[in-house]
């Protein structure tokens, strides 16, 4: 099964979910940028509120490829503590990365959402979107953030996905939706017709409209 385009795999994975429709405790998140087109879909198709739930990596100091922790919307962090103390990091180290990271972080809040304050989800169950899972790490990592805003229930939900890599985020989500999940995988971009970058205006603009969807 392949996709047009993001909107198309929006909304055949909203197909998939279509349990959680019409629920007051449902929200969306979507991981920007390219899970934004997809969430959209979902959260209209549900009747849901729709946000986006930015995560930074923690790069290591002079080795940034190794991740040593992430930071998420909602001022949350969380660290892995087994390349921090093998690689004897300092809380002052720490605190340098995450201070440049946070201020990305919050740049790209204010650009994708304006004044809007963050959604709350304590307490509601969240479907959390991409759009689709390779090796899963920024997935994993926004489940690990999320879970410290204390919501009732995580719902990790993409159009496509390497199957192992669906199959061990059951252990860390509440529960896991993959559309499709293709033998050979190779990479999320060959499941897309179109697979072009989402732009920053694009996720403006579909938060935007969703917040009109909302109130009706």
């Amino acid at each position: 099964m392949n996709f047009r385009d993001r909107r198309d795999a929006g909304q055949r994975l909203a197909g998939e979910l279509e349990r959680y429709a019409g629920r007051p405790d449902v929200v969306v998140l979507a991981l920007p940028r390219g899970g934004v087109p997809v969430a959209y879909e979902v959260a209209r198709r549900l009747r849901a509120p729709l946000d986006v739930f930015v995560v930074r990596k923690l790069g290591v100091p002079g080795h940034e490829e190794l991740a040593m922790g992430a930071i998420a919307s909602g001022g949350v962090r969380v660290l892995n503590d087994e390349v921090v103390n093998a690689l004897k990091l300092t809380e002052a180290e720490i605190a340098d990365i995450e201070t440049l990271e946070r201020a990305e972080l919050e740049r790209r809040e204010r650009l994708y959402r304006g004044d809007r304050p963050p959604l709350d989800v304590r307490g509601r169950t969240v479907i959390l979107v991409d759009d689709g899972l390779a090796t899963g790490a920024s997935m994993r990592a926004a489940v690990a953030a999320l879970r410290r805003l204390s919501p009732a229930r995580i719902v990790v939900a993409v159009p496509v996905a390497e199957p192992s890599t669906c199959d061990s985020l059951t252990e860390e989500a509440d529960d896991v939706v993959c559309a499709v999940t293709p033998v050979p995988f190779v990479a999320v971009g060959l499941w897309y017709h179109d697979f072009s970058q989402t732009t920053d205006e694009e996720v403006r603009a579909l938060l935007e409209r969703a917040e009109e969807f909302a109130r009706r």
